[in-house]
């Protein structure tokens, strides 16, 4: 990286001048002791006529030591000296020159240079480091003043602990003079306008304002303030989103190394559990001695294990319980002297919620007592919701990995077809006894028949989306609500300014959200009105009924107003779990009649797919009229769907629409196990029509017109060849004579998806006023 020297050649001189200035005009009519100072310092000066010139030889500093002593009295005043970390400096060369003790035990190494690195990486810190030179003499030499906020973070080992600490560098650019020595007097609006559109854009600027013509004279006053606690928090926020700080170790040892540098703790150890039914998993936990894949060794326990101790009793309570030594806790259950003999003495436990729900804990152990305290358990409250939404999304993860392990080591992945999985085990158990190479032998199931359904709800992004936004609307609303009491009651500025900010959030996301407004537009009321609601109930009972409105309207547990979205996913989990428990039950009833292989999915609704034919049955008995009875089972259970469906329509607050499909396949095809993916797909070129066909009808519309092919209350029936049509007609013509169905039989054309075409389909209505069918479909679902 080249020097900032080299592609900005600004010229910095110390210079005592504008803070001699300054301390002039400033105190030469103040009181009287004051007076006396600079009037003192004046004295000084006359005698040092070499302080009140530029500085370019640093030794001046030193034949004069005591009187810079006394002029940096007045940027640093005895009552701050010995405990504030400053610095006094030569303008933008982070050169400083006198420093207070804290700033030379934080900042300074042995040489003389400063200790750490920056947040950012070179590039940018050195277009920070321009940008910021440009804006001065902006200001110093046209009068133009711009607003620019370039945190200057730096990263510094703490002497005692080891641990990185976070200091930002605020820089006092006051007592710094722009001496123009060659560069436009004044800008033409031409040129005006091109510095304003390039702010950000030191390459441009260089090109009007050429760095050699301009020269800093002066001193910069550094302050380091300590920032640890709200840039590792933001870390790990950052950290959290990828599941990998969950359930990898090395992913979950950086997520520790963050929170021993927040907690200051370098013997810190972090462990995270999941409760799942009533079982414990520690998902992971800050040890080398944990494995590189957690799930494969994590370690399961009982509720049981737990009665008595600390990690009981922060469940029970539902807040964080912090014990600073155990062994004088004295606690005889197994969990605690388990945590004692393990090496620990202090530890904290954190209850995880998501909703009303507690799905895990958050626990912070250490061998050093009194290590983990109570302060620590007020810092520990800060995370917990971060964890909380982390933990949430790795139980989604984990929950579809069970899935595929119990795949992974059951012999069979559905009882009709498990006969053949155990012979190729027994095939390939035998050429391993007898030391030969062998791999799995591939497992096809040929001539087989597919029967497919899916019950979808219709819309369900759009309505997800709403109902966020909704949600956000109202917590923003809600906020005005208070900043307008608030402003009625003492009118302040910046309130309307604040609520001018709020607004603008409002009126943007009204229109429709971007990625990352769910969680931004929280993080800045969180971060921007939260914090004012302890100082503005005091204005006014007015302003504090509004703050008690705001805290009943917020979630507890997700810090936000989540009215429409929960209402959203209770309607879609109501249907779901109605839905499948009721596809489930007439499953297991015509699983009973003949076997077949089946497999259901669920997301937003739900759909199932059925393989049946001779070659899936381990001692044949396979009849073509068990296939038939399957297509019309497929409507039964369409029909049963929609009447369960219409009854609970009335307990969904956001009304939600399923619709029905059934796609008809006559030609058997073979299926073979994908051992890479853990299924069964179609084998063969041939067959992968119906794959794609499968895939692609969801978004389907009649042929001709803007309608889609599917519709609420109706069953849609796909095929592609007559005598399809025939057979289901014939069904169709059955249950309607039953009352099942409607007399409203449509034949439509699908319209062209990509790569299929000539497909057509049968749709007809559900009669939901059918004795016949609330009696088939009311089942006792538990």
């Amino acid at each position: 990286m080249r020097p900032f020297e080299e592609d900005y050649p600004f010229k910095f001189i110390l210079s005592f001048k504008p803070l001699i200035d300054f301390l002039n005009d400033r105190l030469a009519h103040a009181c009287t002791a004051k007076f006396s100072l600079i009037t003192a310092l004046n004295e000084m000066l006359a005698h040092t006529p070499e302080l009140l010139e530029p500085i370019e030889d640093m030794s001046i500093l030193e034949r004069h030591r005591e009187v810079v002593r006394v002029l940096m009295s007045f940027l640093f005043p005895p009552t701050i000296w010995e405990t504030d970390a400053g610095a006094a400096m030569v303008p933008f060369a982070m050169k400083p020159f006198h420093v207070s003790p804290s700033f030379r035990d934080q900042m300074m190494a042995p040489d003389g240079s400063l200790r750490g690195r920056f947040t950012v990486d070179p590039e940018l810190a050195t277009t920070g480091r321009a940008i910021r030179a440009y804006l001065c003499v902006l200001k110093k030499c046209y009068g133009i003043t711009q607003n620019f906020d370039y945190p200057v973070i730096r990263v510094i080992p703490d002497l005692d602990t080891g641990l990185d600490r976070y200091y930002k560098v605020n820089l006092n650019l006051q007592f710094v003079d722009v001496v123009n020595r060659g560069g436009p007097s004044e800008l033409s609006p031409q040129q005006l306008q091109t510095v304003l559109e390039n702010l950000t854009n030191p390459r441009a600027l260089k090109k009007i304002l050429p760095p050699e013509k301009f020269q800093f004279q002066g001193l910069t006053v550094a302050q380091l303030v300590d920032v640890t606690e709200s840039e590792v928090i933001s870390m790990l926020e950052r950290a959290l989103i990828e599941q990998e700080s969950i359930l990898a170790h090395e992913g979950f040892l950086r997520v520790q190394q963050n929170l021993r540098t927040l907690f200051r703790r370098p013997a810190l150890v972090a462990g995270l559990c999941a409760l799942r039914d009533d079982h414990i998993i520690l998902l992971n936990v800050g040890c080398e001695k944990s494995p590189s894949c957690v799930l494969s060794e994590s370690t399961f326990g009982s509720f049981d294990q737990l009665r008595g101790s600390v990690f009981e009793l922060a469940l029970q309570r539902k807040e964080i319980i912090s014990v600073p030594d155990l062994l004088e806790y004295n606690s005889s259950a197994p969990a605690d002297k388990g945590v004692v003999d393990s090496g620990f003495r202090s530890i904290a436990v954190a209850p995880l919620f998501y909703q009303a729900d507690c799905i895990g804990t958050l626990v912070l152990k250490s061998p050093l007592p009194d290590d983990i305290g109570l302060l620590a358990a007020v810092l520990l409250k800060q995370v917990q919701p971060i964890f909380a939404a982390a933990l949430k999304r790795a139980l989604d993860e984990m929950s579809n990995h069970l899935q595929s392990i119990i795949k992974e080591h059951c012999t069979a992945i559905h009882p009709t077809v498990e006969w053949r999985f155990r012979k190729a085990a027994f095939n390939h158990m035998e050429c391993s006894r007898r030391g030969r190479s062998h791999d799995f032998e591939p497992i096809v199931f040929k001539d087989v028949y597919p029967l497919f359904a899916q019950s979808d709800i219709r819309g369900s992004s759009g309505a997800r989306n709403l109902a966020i936004q909704q949600d956000l609307a109202e917590h923003m609303n809600i906020s005005l609500t208070v900043l307008e009491a608030a402003d009625k009651a003492k009118s302040l500025p910046i309130l309307r300014e604040l609520a001018g900010r709020v607004t603008a959030q409002l009126n943007r996301t009204s229109i429709g959200l971007s990625s990352g407004d769910e969680v931004s537009v929280v993080k800045f009321i969180r971060r921007e009105v939260e914090p004012l609601f302890p100082l503005l109930r005091k204005f006014s009972p007015a302003t504090a009924a509004a703050i008690d409105a705001y805290d009943s309207a917020i979630d507890p547990n997700m810090g936000t107003v989540y009215r429409q979205r929960k209402e959203f996913e209770s309607g879609v989990s109501l249907l779901n779990d109605r839905l499948s428990a009721y596809l489930d039950v007439e499953e297991a009833e015509v699983q009973a009649i003949f076997p077949h292989y089946f497999e259901r999915r669920r997301t937003d609704g739900l759909d199932y797919l059925i393989y049946i034919g001779e070659s899936l049955q381990e001692h044949g008995g396979y009849h073509p009229i068990f296939l038939k009875n399957l297509r019309l089972w497929q409507l039964y259970v369409a029909c049963g769907i929609t009447w369960h469906t219409a009854q609970l329509r009335p307990l969904l607050v956001i009304p939600l629409e399923i619709c029905h499909l059934i796609l008809i396949e006559n030609s058997p095809l073979a299926i073979r196990f994908r051992f890479d993916e853990k299924r069964f797909d179609v084998d063969g070129a041939y067959d992968i029509r119906y794959e794609i066909v499968r895939s692609r009808l969801d978004k389907a519309m009649v042929k001709g017109s803007e309608e889609r092919l599917t519709q609420p209350d109706r069953i849609t029936i796909v095929y592609s060849r007559p005598d399809e049509a025939s057979e289901i007609r014939r069904h169709i013509d059955f249950l309607q004579t039953e009352g099942f169905l409607l007399d409203d039989l449509e034949v439509l054309d699908v319209g062209e998806l990509p790569g299929v075409q000539g497909l057509k389909a049968l749709r007809v209505g559900v009669n939901l006023a059918s004795p016949a069918l609330a009696k088939r479909a009311d089942k006792n679902l538990g």
